[in-house]
């Protein structure tokens, strides 16, 4: 009761308008009277055809609306007025004689938030009008911070945008210097302690590099400026492509990282972009999550009327209570490297997958390896 009489009080009834309908003048000024002197704004009309006209014209927020008049009954204006979009939402109180319970289930069917039997004594009439109110400025409050939630993950949606725009070039060329200068030089020639620091400045460069380029794309994915372009593509044309470019990163991890031909050519209809996007991170994760000596598989297959890829690591594995949350958002991870894993890849694998009519999957045992996959459509004959 507290907690409702303090919003009460935070309401400013001069904000409100409210429209009175009846064909009787006396009722109609004692209406006006009684909430005029409680600081609403009142508007009036004496029939069904004048209310949904004030109703479009003055948009009240709450109509005090009588059964009996002639011409349109309150009942069919109602009906009339929950049909037109620009009257739908304004909350009805129907002023009644009627008793009968039919008429109170019929003023309900066409859209009554709430009755009001004539003869009607004032505290009721105010109690039962700032009820209405109360909903009104309840959800006013929900639409300006839903608008305000809206400008904000906006904003937030551009500034990511903007520095990872702004960011992996310089990132690009730092990647390409420190990958050249480790494949050029060797322990010997330079120590230990700095090729070992070469070696992990090459590393998070490419994590980097790998992080910003996943969140230019999701942020583009997030404010519907990434459109899916859907093309007949052959698997064999762009699999083996994603895995030649992790060849040389591996092998410095001394994994073998293998594309297992398959048995059966296919051909999906996705976009060819998310769908390297999604392989080049489920190799990434594989290579991260992959100790020294081990292998990592590569590979496609049919399933139904979809083709399923999917990268087979031998690695950590994921613990069991963390699989079902893998690709949600806050999901941290660390590689056998000390990579440090966002969660952001695997979230934007997710969402191009399903974007593709697809979806992503992840099968682990820990201590023994993991496989990812994911889902995208044949091409149909």
């Amino acid at each position: 009761m507290e907690l409702n009489e303090t919003f009460e009080s935070q309401i400013n009834r001069s904000d409100y308008k409210i429209l009175i309908v009846d064909d009787v003048v006396s009722n109609v000024l004692l209406l006006k009277i009684l909430l005029t002197n409680e600081k609403f704004q009142v508007c009036t009309a004496s029939n069904g055809n004048m209310c949904i006209e004030q109703a479009k014209k003055e948009k009240p927020d709450l109509i005090l609306l009588d059964v009996m008049m002639p011409d349109i009954n309150g009942f069919d204006t109602a009906l009339i007025l929950k049909k037109d979009p620009e009257t739908i939402d304004i909350p009805i109180i129907f002023l009644t004689a009627l008793n009968n319970p039919s008429d109170l289930v019929k003023g309900f069917q066409v859209g009554a938030n709430d009755f009001l039997t004539k003869p009607f004594n004032k505290e009721e009439l105010v109690m039962r009008v700032m009820h209405q109110i109360q909903l009104v400025a309840a959800k006013r409050i929900i639409v300006r911070q839903n608008e305000e939630l809206k400008r904000t993950i906006n904003n937030r949606d551009k500034m990511y945008s903007v520095i990872a725009h702004d960011l992996r070039s310089p990132m690009a060329s730092i990647r390409m210097v420190l990958n050249l200068a480790v494949n050029v030089v060797s322990p010997d020639t330079v120590g230990e302690e700095i090729f070992g620091l070469l070696d992990k400045a090459n590393r998070e460069s490419e994590e980097t590099h790998d992080l910003l380029d996943n969140l230019l794309k999701w942020t583009k994915s997030q404010t519907g400026r990434l459109n899916v372009v859907y093309q007949d593509v052959d698997l064999d044309d762009i699999v083996p492509a994603v895995v030649d470019i992790f060849k040389m990163i591996a092998e410095m991890k001394k994994i073998d990282l293998q594309y297992l031909p398959a048995e059966e050519k296919l051909t999906v209809h996705a976009d060819n972009d998310m769908m390297k996007t999604i392989i080049r991170n489920f190799i990434s994760n594989a290579i991260k999550f992959t100790p020294e000596g081990k292998s990592i598989e590569v590979f496609y297959t049919r399933e139904g009327d979809f083709a399923r890829v999917s990268v087979r690591d031998h690695g950590v594995g994921i613990a069991e209570d963390r699989v079902d949350n893998i690709f949600k958002k806050g999901e941290t991870t660390y590689g056998t490297g000390g990579e440090e894993g966002s969660g952001l890849g695997l979230q934007l694998c997710q969402d191009f997958a399903q974007k593709n009519g697809g979806d992503a999957f992840v099968e682990s045992v820990e201590g023994e390896g993991s496989t990812f996959s994911f889902t995208v459509p044949l091409k149909k004959d």
